[in-house]
């Protein structure tokens, strides 16, 4: 599998910061806001400006899981399996009766099934189930991964159960579902989940321009989508390439990934949005964006044998670093990654989402994991 072409290298450089302390803190931070819901669940977000958190998050929640069993083995500290059992067990108590896994997070009024919310669950309760053995995670896996294939069009495609939360019914970013179908052909040994997973990749294929940006890929803006969208579709590229050893789809990965490592600010950010020419949409950064693209862009390291891709992972992980507070006296701040910075950016202003901390997790393991 060829990387399209090598990075150039880095020409700056950010303060050392630490990164197990950083760590450490968004792992807390997150237990707070599981704590904070009373459900096992984990809440959405904290808002900053009204210092209260948000509730329950089934979505987020669901690819909490498996970042917590792994830092559990990462630190030694037990709760953190004990705490990302709890999260599967409370999303089996709430699936629904379909399989699918619902829209929002448990505050909101509308009840519907929707295609993405379920297949980040589905990392859940396959990582849950390798741990436990649980039969009740697998068959609520089974039964998630059933749905969603019953629901895929012939073409690869998700068009029904879209969320009603989201501006657009269809999206390329949906090959984040493609991975997690990938991931349950895997763990659950059933080839017809990989068989759709591929069909999406080879769906969002025929999306992507020559320079390797993709169509409809944006919760709102399909012009200028978010680096977080971009990642969520660069990593269902990557992976399900990976799984089933199909080197097209991870050269397309390859060229996403480079092209957004060009767009890379000075100070390890990157553009919240871009736009198709790949030039910079906003003045923010998305912060759970740096954190995704830091994540694919040492997978791409580890899987191609090409370093030149962990100068970039680096400084974005350095950035997300320097704007982590360890020591605010609010909980609710206190080792949260905000949705922008500066926080008063557009994608989720003056919050401080799940995601954002999740991802940038799995950043710091995978580069302490190599350090």
């Amino acid at each position: 599998m060829n990387v399209v072409a090598r990075l150039l290298p880095r020409q700056w450089t950010r303060p050392v910061v630490d990164a197990q302390a950083g760590l450490q803190a968004a792992a807390e931070w997150l237990a707070r806001a599981q704590d904070a819901t009373g459900s096992g669940g984990v809440s959405a977000y904290y808002d900053a400006t009204k210092r209260q958190w948000a509730g329950a998050y089934p979505e987020t929640t669901g690819y909490i899981i498996p970042t917590f069993l792994r830092y559990a083995e990462f630190s030694g500290q037990r709760e953190y399996r004990e705490r990302a059992i709890r999260m599967a067990e409370w999303e089996t108590a709430i699936q629904l009766a379909d399989g699918g896994v619902r829209a929002g997070t448990m505050d909101a009024t509308q009840v519907v099934p929707t295609i993405f919310n379920t297949g980040q669950v589905l990392f859940g309760w396959l990582a849950a189930w390798q741990q436990t053995r649980d039969a009740r995670l697998r068959d609520s896996a089974m039964r998630a991964a059933d749905w969603l294939v019953a629901a895929q069009d012939p073409d690869g495609a998700w068009r029904r159960h879209a969320s009603p939360f989201a501006a657009h019914g269809v999206n390329t970013y949906n090959t984040r579902v493609a991975f997690a179908l990938a991931r349950a052909s895997q763990v659950l040994q059933e080839p017809r989940y990989l068989d759709a997973a591929v069909r999406n990749v080879q769906w969002a294929l025929a999306q992507m321009h020559p320079n390797g940006w993709l169509e409809n890929n944006d919760l709102e803006d399909n012009g200028r989508p978010l680096t977080h969208t971009i990642a969520y579709a660069t990593r269902g590229m990557l992976e399900v390439g990976l799984i089933a050893a199909n080197g097209a789809f991870v050269d397309a990965a390859a060229r996403v990934a480079q092209a957004v490592a060009r767009t890379q600010r000075r100070d390890g950010a990157l553009p919240g949005r871009l736009d198709a020419a790949w030039r910079a949409a906003s003045r923010w950064t998305c912060v759970t964006g740096n954190a995704q693209m830091a994540i694919i862009w040492q997978r791409l390291a580890r899987e191609t044998g090409e370093r030149s891709w962990l100068p970039a992972a680096e400084d974005a992980n350095r950035f997300n670093l320097s704007i982590q507070k360890l020591a605010a006296a609010d909980g609710g701040v206190r080792g949260a990654l905000p949705g922008s910075h500066p926080r008063s950016g557009s994608y989720m202003k003056n919050r401080y989402p799940n995601w954002a901390a999740k991802f940038c997790m799995d950043a710091l393991m995978l580069q302490l994991e190599v350090s």
